[in-house]
């Protein structure tokens, strides 16, 4: 079960980074390099979660 935690934990950061990318991309004033980096770090959730669920489904 702790791996279905860390799973939903995960999905809940990345609902995060879309927010805040999606109200960087909103305001023109937002520097590019702080769009390049949510960007970047909701990728890698994303990917943690795709390896997370891997495991979780040889798991089962």
């Amino acid at each position: 079960m702790a791996l279905q935690a860390h799973l939903v934990e995960l999905e809940r950061k990345h609902q995060i980074l879309e927010t805040e990318l999606h109200e960087a991309l909103v305001h023109l004033s937002t520097d590019d390099l702080r769009i390049v980096e949510l960007k970047r770090r909701k990728l890698m959730v994303r990917d943690q979660i795709a390896r997370l669920r891997q495991n979780v489904d040889t798991l089962h």
